[in-house]
């Protein structure tokens, strides 16, 4: 399937990002499992079980009964075959707010193969949004960019959603617009994954299910004391994007000298230089195993998302390997 096609499926241009292509993930909300990885320990309310025990939708056990015990919640059944009273004890039902951290900062406005980092960041964030929406979670989201970061407190249902996704197209079509009328300058920069991270703390409440989308280039030693204080009260996940050219180079039969700039400084690599693109990918490996170990050290697991596939694609491959593994 050409580049062209696999855009057209997604109803989007690959930089701006439109209506269609955010709402149309309501429909693969399935392909996530958002179920927790550990036992939520915060004092919430609503569908997920926790250790507390108390009266609620889903029976835990049947024990002897206690003075104080609730008659109505006597075991009939299992008072009559062992010829001692037992109580029914429940295992209360609780809410988990999930929040998303979506980075849109500069290193996520690359692309070479299908979408910008930034655009698959947000087609991810949509569908993490619709997928706790359909299971009646709260939702809220935490969306940056170089120039300014949008709040988007948990709410339940679609207008949780739909407020994310609006967010999501302003701060994305803001950057181009930011592109067509000259970066601002770089004094008016305030927003960092650093930052972000420092806002996370405030807005996740302890227990929420916690999202970081971003390609991690800015995670230093202060962006992880914010991560390791929000992970001791929340099961976080990091998810990164990456393109297919930050992995290895281009394999071509001929050499071709090309330039290349991070937008500050410029290089000259020749490319079908198999020295040079062996160096390339030994680097990008220790660098992502420097990633994952920092995040491992905050109980933050690492998973990668690749902006050169569609990310419906990637998840349905995914799932059929999982189910080819049981």
């Amino acid at each position: 399937m050409t580049t062209q096609s696999q855009l057209a499926r997604l109803q989007s241009n690959g930089i701006q990002l439109g209506v269609k292509e955010l709402l149309q993930y309501r429909q693969f909300a399935n392909l996530l499992d958002l179920s927790p990885r550990r036992t939520p320990q915060a004092r919430l309310a609503g569908s997920y079980l926790t250790k507390h025990k108390g009266r609620g939708m889903e029976f835990d056990e049947a024990r002897h009964y206690q003075p104080g015990d609730d008659i109505r919640a006597i075991d009939w059944r299992v008072t009559a075959r062992t010829g001692k009273t037992h109580t029914k004890v429940y295992r209360e039902e609780r809410e988990r707010p999930v929040f998303v951290l979506c980075d849109m900062s500069g290193s996520m406005q690359f692309g070479t193969q299908l979408l910008l980092k930034s655009v698959q960041a947000a087609h991810l964030t949509s569908l993490i949004s619709w997928a706790a929406a359909q299971r009646g979670d709260k939702v809220g989201a935490l969306i940056y960019s170089d120039t300014l970061h949008s709040e988007c407190k948990p709410l339940s249902r679609k207008r949780a959603v739909l407020s994310i996704c609006h967010e999501l197209m302003r701060c994305q079509n803001s950057v181009e617009l930011d592109a067509v009328h000259k970066a601002k300058p770089a004094e008016q920069m305030s927003t960092n994954l650093e930052q972000a991270l420092g806002r996370l703390r405030r807005l996740a409440k302890p227990g929420s299910l916690v999202y970081l989308i971003s390609d991690f280039i800015q995670l230093d030693e202060r962006a992880l004391q914010h991560l390791l204080q929000i992970s001791r009260h929340c099961e976080v996940s990091a998810l990164a994007i990456t393109d297919p050219l930050e992995q290895e180079l281009p394999s071509i039969s001929r050499l071709q000298p090309v330039n290349v700039t991070n937008g500050q400084q410029q290089q000259t690599w020749l490319l079908g230089d198999r020295k040079l693109a062996s160096h390339y990918t030994r680097s990008q490996q220790a660098r992502w195993a420097q990633v994952e170990s920092h995040l491992k050290q905050c109980k933050t697991p690492l998973s990668f998302i690749d902006a050169g596939v569609p990310l419906t694609d990637q998840f349905e491959r995914l799932r059929r390997l999982s189910q080819w593994t049981r």
